[in-house]
């Protein structure tokens, strides 16, 4: 199957995703990454947003991540993640709770240690409602 590519999609719970792929896009840490079959090898951070994957039978998936670890063999993509969600199962009332007590968070920062950690939750609820956006726009 050269043209399609393994694709494996893991949270710090479970696998999330695993199958062929003809294609896959991220937010790579110097912007969108698209990846095909036969990609040269790399290993790089992402970004918190969504993982779109282009099954081998036509469908897509997507896969909200917290940013994490991808690695790219030319047979294989990895994408590792201590939160991933699948689309379907992303919640928007959840995420808009979490993102209204992140900027909550930050007006109430003692120190910079924590305007550092609510800045970096209010960028991970920000891109997991940005995703559920995308996702419920292509249903």
């Amino acid at each position: 199957m050269a043209n399609t590519i393994q694709v494996e999609v893991v949270s710090a719970e479970e696998s999330i995703f695993s199958g062929p792929a003809k294609f896959v896009a991220l937010p790579g840490e110097a912007g969108e990454l698209g990846i095909y079959p036969r990609h040269t090898p790399l290993i790089t951070r992402i970004r918190p947003g969504s993982v779109r994957i282009e099954r081998a039978d036509g469908g897509e998936e997507f896969v909200f991540v917290a940013g994490g670890i991808l690695e790219v063999q030319p047979d294989c993509v990895t994408v590792l993640s201590d939160t991933a969600i699948r689309g379907k199962d992303l919640d928007e009332e959840k995420a808009n709770e979490a993102r209204a007590a992140a900027e909550e968070a930050v007006k109430n920062a003692k120190s910079e240690l924590d305007l550092a950690r609510a800045q970096s939750e209010l960028a991970v609820m920000a891109a997991q409602i940005a995703a559920l956006r995308k996702y419920r726009d292509k249903k």
